[in-house]
């Protein structure tokens, strides 16, 4: 708790100055710090403080150099080198990264996106052309040729639907003779915004109703698709059911039996646990999960939406599944953006859309960045003996990012854990992920606010560990040390016995050896405090209050 007490003070946000060049406010042993830097530390101190004697800079000041001082004799016993500490920066690091891997702004407008898409459902009608789990550039070029030939028979006027059943390499387009299941012509009915993968998605919503989409490509394969309306989104619907599987007319009698009963004023619930063959609802009285248009089998959703008031209950009904008997529980209707800014956000930073806005970075990384790709290098890639190949033989320098030199043997390395992708395919996605390594490397020298959050949690914990040793830990094993600092001070005690007030007394010597420590510190160290600075900046200080 002490610890996540100490990090928290120092992870306040903060406000940034924009200085060309700040000046020095104070030299520790030949180290400068600058007036930019003591502000920043201030400053992000000054909401946590009430007392007006607090905020007063001097004070503060002092403050800063002994945290500077402590900072600099952790650093000196190499504390920054023990594991648990590497470990833990390693952790912090990565996560206080994540967000540079983000294009923020992108974010931003894919989650405006979400929301509409999700305000409003789209009806529409697809025909997809596979490709190969690992396609070559002749399988992808192949593919995209064919669909583009059933493009341009369906804009010529024949009917998208008759297209779909005779060329459409989705199975649901066409009946299924075995099980008996009728084939939807490409029809996929109503959806909205995460129902589908996003290419599909984005297609959806792009295209104008009536007219047909030109080719996309999901990791199916090439699509189009027609779109045959928009309407707003009925939100989510609660709803508890009751189940009688069997097609029969012997499921429609007993179906038709428990109807009654409820029009006798028995319990739904009861009659779900009674009679229901969900094994998975029956128990909870027939209860479902909310859900949306598009997640339940067609005439289980149209009953289920159809239903008004909270406790109303369908007729009677039949699915592939057998009857059903649903009954309301909540409708959920589509929240303000505000309310659902959040849920959207973590929903795009969690789903295939991240890697659109972590590909943003990498195009804007692209035109910053010096890269170079040795093709003479990839032609070795194209051998199928690639695992006969000594690691000598692949030392060659296969791509270059600025001054980063990346050899063949990496990339191999990387293939070792890539399947069913091409190698074509799987050389642009190791540059990518090159890319967004050495940009993540490099956040010191190309963000400032990252390399300060950083380097202060780095002070943070040094200082933690350090404390822990010579404050903490010792006044706690030191026993004799305890005693002889009470009866020193017993004057200023009562009670006079130590295990009575051992707790006060505990802090007392904590900050009597915190003290001594600081005093040594500055013994030992040079430090000159540019006094015309200081009284500007107080000055400053004084004026803005």
């Amino acid at each position: 708790m002490r610890k996540l007490v100490f990090l928290a003070v120092l992870g306040c946000s903060s406000i940034v100055f924009a200085q060309k060049k700040s000046k020095v406010l104070v030299t520790i042993d030949g180290e400068k710090t600058t007036i930019s830097d003591f502000k920043r530390i201030y400053e992000k101190n000054l909401d946590a403080i009430d007392n007006e004697e607090a905020k007063d800079v001097e004070k503060n000041l002092d403050l800063f150099i002994n945290y500077k001082l402590k900072v600099r004799d952790a650093y000196a016993i190499k504390l920054d080198t023990l594991t648990s500490y590497v470990k833990e920066m390693e952790t912090y690091r990565n996560q206080l990264s994540a967000p540079y891997m983000q294009d923020s702004a992108f974010i931003n407008k894919l989650v405006k996106d979400a929301y509409f898409r999700t305000k409003y459902e789209v009806k529409a009608k697809h025909i997809l052309i596979t490709t190969p789990k690992i396609p070559s550039p002749k399988d992808t070029l192949e593919a995209y040729q064919k669909i583009i030939k059933i493009r341009d028979r369906i804009v010529k006027g024949e009917s998208f639907e008759e297209v779909a059943v005779e060329v459409s390499e989705d199975p649901s387009a066409r009946d299924d003779q075995k099980s008996g299941r009728s084939g939807n012509s490409g029809n996929l009915g109503y959806f909205s915004a995460f129902k589908m993968v996003y290419p599909f998605e984005a297609a959806a919503y792009t295209t104008k109703i009536g007219e047909v989409s030109d080719p996309f490509r999901t990791s199916f394969g090439y699509h189009i698709l027609q779109v045959d309306s928009l309407r707003q989104s009925k939100g989510e619907v609660e709803v508890a059911h009751i189940l009688i599987n069997d097609t029969s007319s012997k499921g429609e009698e007993l179906a038709n039996e428990v109807y009654k009963k409820l029009e006798s004023d028995e319990q739904f619930g009861a009659l779900a646990r009674q009679y229901s063959s969900d094994v998975g609802t029956k128990s909870k009285g027939g209860k479902l999960r909310q859900f949306g248009t598009g997640m339940m089998v067609k005439p289980f959703e149209d009953a289920a939406f159809s239903l008004e008031k909270e406790g109303e209950y369908s007729k009677p009904f039949q699915t592939r599944f057998g009857w059903h008997i649903v009954q309301l529980v909540k409708k959920h209707p589509i929240a303000p953006f505000s309310e659902m800014e959040s849920e959207l956000k973590n929903k795009v930073r969690s789903g295939d859309r991240a890697q659109l806005s972590q590909k943003a970075v990498i195009n804007k990384l692209k035109k910053k960045y010096s890269i170079v790709e040795n093709e003479d290098a990839k032609e070795i890639f194209n051998r199928s003996d690639l695992k006969s190949i000594s690691k000598d033989s692949l030392q060659s320098i296969i791509l270059s990012i600025n001054e980063k030199k990346i050899t063949q043997e990496q990339f191999l390395n990387y293939l070792k854990n890539v399947r069913n992708v091409a190698i074509f395919q799987s050389f642009e996605d190791f540059k990518d992920a090159e890319i967004l390594t050495y940009y993540k490397d490099n956040l010191e020298k190309t963000e400032p606010e990252f390399a300060y959050t950083l380097q202060e949690y780095e002070d943070g914990l040094l200082l933690f560990e350090l404390m822990q040793q010579k404050i903490w830990e010792k006044s706690s094993k030191d026993t004799l040390g305890l005693k002889n600092f009470f009866d020193t001070n017993i004057k200023q005690y009562q009670p006079t016995e130590l295990d009575k007030i051992k707790g006060e007394v505990m802090n007392d010597y904590q900050n009597f050896l915190d003290k001594n420590w600081i005093s040594d510190l500055r013994r030992k160290s040079v430090i000159e405090v540019n006094k015309r600075q200081l009284k500007k900046l107080i000055k400053f200080y004084k004026s803005n209050e």
